[in-house]
């Protein structure tokens, strides 16, 4: 790694003056979603992934060898590294307070805004550590600087005393945070060591330079309570790991790892590996900074278009004139692949870091790709050949089955010609189209106006499709409502059910805002999550966010998600003249097309929710979807009383 990122030597000096602060203290723990996406499991977990990614930073940045996780028999979690430990001396612009108590209770505080600390860093808004500090009811720092030990400790964002020297540490140095996530957030969510051990070894696999080391005081399955994961094979292990057993078109995974600094003048660098397999679906796993990102980004965007250039190239180069019909789409079908960069100052969107939207990221990670993918394929022909056929293969089958679906699509109307179903769109092929499912007659008439009918098809149900856990194949057939969904859609159910045969790009879910219209929804995505899985896996599959509120004062209009937005819209006020006047819509159908159009359909200012599952916890979410929405109602009851948080006033 000394090679892809400037020598320790170069890096200015790490002190108190390199925290720089860009803003106060903001209400985390009022409105935790906002940086951690949530109070659910995930989000818990979320808070040991920004200790981590602090600790990985010292690692990637020359600093540190080892690092440490404990899951702590009071759910507590420890995070230890031999870093250069937080700077604990007075902070430049609050003499009495240490860089530490900066650092913890400051939101927009840390040293890798000017890039001076670090050149490349997981930790970028600052807001991090100080988040989980805010959510924890306690947290205990002990940093070793300087062969001297100090400590502090806090308590839902407030110190409880100032930092304290507690004595020499000759041999020792670094940070170690403990922290205990406050049940008041997270209620009685705890912390999965399966989960957390999965965390740490992809980390260990992102950076072959760090050794991390595991132990859990909490049995969990067949997890280990110990181990030590080191891999200087990087990405290439990982691969292994995940396609082990499976037959693969190329004998050894396309892979590699190459600095930014030769060719493009600026610090960093990108891992990656990827093979093709028969054997089962394709995924792309990235990270940018060893955060990870599930949703992509320009990364991962650079990083096919390298490849789909490349084998488009060669296939021209090999006389294979149907190369020119491959894809991206194509070569993601069975393509597995792993793509880590290493980047200064990269841009995400949102605090929780899902997907990478540095605009650079996509020119150096593509051209930095391209060169050796041109070269692998040139010196395994055998690979490369293999590789060729099985997706111009792919290529003669989805072109094959889109001219089926548009031949289809102009009977598909005819066969659903039934009172308030489907009311499709003119477009003649998938790109693009959307089918809304929409929540009964009056629904679908606002709706209907409110389209666009190029794009946009509805398909009302009336009343609550059948929960289909538990049912039998042949009550599923025949239910009029799936039925009109599978034909509306073009697609059949279970193992019969096709990808390539799906008449429509987006599936969104559209019911009222209401607690009926939450129970439809979740059927709905309970019979998606349990008959039509790869649509979900694909991204297929949105939820529409109606407004509950619409607030109008003279002649501003607002529309609000539920009670917490309106009362701050409220609060804040909405530059109008006048008194604000507060309308709440009972259901879609008393929305008219206009507001519908508005807050809801148009994709320019339309809020969509994408549903997806969490790799890490697909399990997790099978088990969880048959406790709810199950035929043991002893089981729903069971989680329930675990999970529910019961409030003095509901507002339904």
């Amino acid at each position: 790694m000394a090679d892809d990122l400037l020598s320790a030597q170069d890096v200015p000096a790490y002190d108190a003056s390199s925290i720089e602060v860009l803003e106060g203290l903001e209400p985390v723990r009022k409105r935790p979603g906002m940086y951690i996406g949530g109070t659910d499991e995930r989000a818990l977990h979320h808070l040991v992934a920004e200790v981590l990614d602090n600790s990985m930073d010292e690692a990637v940045a020359g600093h540190a060898t080892r690092i440490e996780v404990e899951v702590n028999a009071d759910h507590s979690i420890t995070v230890r590294d031999n870093g250069r430990g937080i700077p604990v001396d007075p902070h430049p612009k609050f003499p009495d307070k240490s860089a530490l108590e900066v650092i913890l209770c400051t939101l927009h505080a840390g040293g890798k805004f000017d890039g001076k600390a670090y050149q490349t860093s997981g930790g970028l808004h600052g807001v991090g550590i100080s988040v989980v500090n805010a959510l924890s009811d306690h947290v205990r720092i002990e940093v070793a600087r300087n062969r001297e030990l100090y400590v502090q400790e806090f308590s839902r964002g407030k110190p409880l005393g100032p930092v304290a020297h507690v004595g020499a540490a000759p041999n020792r140095r670094g940070t170690t945070v403990t922290f205990h996530a406050d049940e008041e957030i997270f209620g009685a969510h705890r912390f999965r060591p399966s989960r957390l051990m999965n965390m740490v070894k992809s980390k260990a696999y992102l950076f072959s330079g760090v050794e991390i080391r595991w132990k859990s005081a909490i049995p969990d399955g067949d997890t280990p309570q110990e181990a030590t994961f080191h891999f200087p094979g990087g990405l290439s292990d990982y691969l292994g790991e995940q396609l082990e057993g499976s037959t693969t078109y190329a004998d050894a995974p396309f892979a590699g790892k190459v600095s930014f600094q030769e060719k493009y003048g600026q610090p960093g660098s990108v891992e990656w590996a990827v093979n093709w397999t028969p054997a089962k679906d394709g995924f792309i796993q990235s990270y940018c900074n060893t955060v990870p990102t599930p949703e992509g980004g320009t990364h991962e965007a650079g990083f096919w278009a390298a490849l789909l250039k490349g084998l488009k190239a060669y296939g021209e180069l090999a006389g294979n004139r149907k190369a020119a019909q491959i894809t991206r789409d194509d070569l993601t079908t069975g393509g597995c692949a792993l793509v880590s960069c290493f980047i200064r100052e990269p841009e995400f969107v949102g605090q929780t870091k899902d997907r990478l939207a540095t605009t650079e990221a996509q020119r150096m990670v593509e051209g930095a790709v391209r060169d050796h993918f041109d070269h692998w394929l040139a010196t395994d022909t055998k690979s490369a050949g293999a590789i060729l056929d099985f997706l111009v293969l792919r290529a003669e089958e989805r072109i094959r089955r889109r001219q089926e679906k548009e031949t289809a699509r102009k009977t598909a109307t005819k066969k659903l010609r039934l009172p308030g179903k489907l009311v499709d769109c003119s477009a003649t092929n998938r790109a693009g189209t959307e089918l809304f499912i929409v929540e009964g007659d009056s629904a679908g008439g606002s709706a209907k106006m409110a389209r666009d009918r190029k794009t946009q098809a509805l398909l009302p149900l009336r009343g609550k499709i059948l929960n289909v856990l538990g049912a039998a194949s042949s009550k599923m057939g025949a239910n009029q409502e799936i039925s009109d969904l599978c034909q509306a859609m073009g697609v059949g159910l279970g193992s019969r059910f096709r990808l390539d045969d799906l008449r429509y790009d987006k599936i969104i879910i559209m019911t009222d805002a209401d607690v009926d219209g939450a129970h439809i929804a979740s059927l709905l995505m309970t019979f998606f999550f349990s008959q039509m899985r790869p649509m979900i896996d694909a991204g297929h599959l949105y939820l529409a966010c109606p407004p509950l509120f619409r607030l109008t004062q003279g002649a501003k209009r607002v529309y609000c998600l539920d009670q917490a937005e309106r009362d701050a819209a409220v609060e804040k006020g909405l530059g109008g003249r006048g008194k604000i006047d507060v309308s709440r819509f009972k259901g879609l159908g008393e929305m008219d097309a206009k507001d519908l159009k508005e807050t809801t359909m148009d994709p320019v200012s339309r809020r969509l929710i994408r549903i997806s599952i969490d790799e890490d916890v697909a399990g997790e979410t099978g088990d969880l979807v048959e406790r709810l929405m199950g035929k043991k109602p002893e089981m729903r009851f069971d989680y329930i009383q675990q999970n529910a948080k019961f409030v003095e006033e509901l507002d339904v």
